[in-house]
């Protein structure tokens, strides 16, 4: 999220618009990263309920992330991580419950840039050169992170932005969602689309963005992923908190869970001496 966009969050996912017109610059007071307290959490939501007409997404989640920490969301797709995290950003309004970023409402601290984020299949402007997409961010806020810095784009730079491989527009939204330099980066399924490869030097880098003491909370299915890149592990599943703990008593607690199931109705015909598949 940077502010000056315009968003849709719907059903989960959300998809990002850029205003071509003038757009002012996050102002550096009151309430910008060099301003935010750190005695303050990054995030504090309590109680936090979301309702689709009678499809209940989110129910009385509580949830607290220290500045300077790595959160897991972790949950399968319906759980309503990316319902959280709309909340968290101030993209949707919720049915009860309180939400504050480093003390503001979601939406001042979006404004103020303290927040940048990387949404499930949010879009890139389309016809512009990925460098272009960059600058136009960077120039959104006071103190952004040099061009350099940006995850190493320089091989993307001249490339149109709506002719990437689903990888490297992985890529682009992630640069963007750092251009500000944010406090708190929230990333919702970040490796969607990546490989192997492409995963692992993406953990580095939020791992070199969190060593600098920012705060990273992500969502994902992949119990590996929180567990190589978190320092808490919060588990959601029907729109409810089930565990909250480091990865290792959540491994304890979840990983060795086994599923079993039983074939009915199946006939199976053999005779004997028979050696080929049944």
């Amino acid at each position: 999220m940077r502010p000056g966009q315009g968003n849709a969050f719907k059903e989960g996912k959300a998809v990002a618009s850029v205003r071509t017109g003038s757009i002012p610059a996050a102002q550096p007071a009151p309430g910008t990263a060099q301003q935010a307290s750190e005695d303050q959490p990054a995030v504090w939501a309590a109680g936090l309920a979301k309702s689709y007409g009678p499809t209940v997404a989110l129910a009385g989640l509580d949830l607290h992330v220290a500045a300077g920490e790595t959160v897991a969301l972790l949950g399968p797709n319906g759980a309503g991580k990316s319902t959280a995290i709309g909340l968290l950003l101030g993209l949707l309004t919720p049915g009860r419950g309180q939400v504050q970023v480093h003390g503001r409402p979601p939406s001042r601290a979006v404004a103020g840039g303290l927040v940048g984020a990387m949404l499930q299949d949010a879009g890139l402007m389309p016809g512009v050169r990925v460098g272009e997409l960059l600058a136009m961010v960077r120039g959104l806020y006071s103190r952004p992170l040099p061009l350099d810095a940006l995850a190493g784009m320089g091989p993307l730079l001249g490339r149109r932005a709506d002719r990437l491989s689903g990888g490297q527009a992985q890529r682009v939204r992630f640069a963007a969602a750092i251009a500000g330099d944010p406090l708190l980066l929230v990333l919702d399924e970040p490796t969607a689309a990546m490989d192997v490869q492409a995963r692992r030097n993406f953990w580095e880098q939020i791992h070199a963005f969190a060593g600098r003491g920012r705060t990273v909370l992500f969502a994902t299915h992949y119990l590996h992923e929180a567990d190589d890149a978190a320092d808490r592990v919060v588990v959601i599943a029907g729109g409810r908190k089930v565990a909250d703990g480091t990865p290792a008593a959540i491994k304890a607690n979840f990983g060795d869970q086994q599923v079993r199931f039983t074939l009915r109705h199946v006939q199976v015909k053999a005779r004997q001496g028979h050696r080929g598949p049944v």
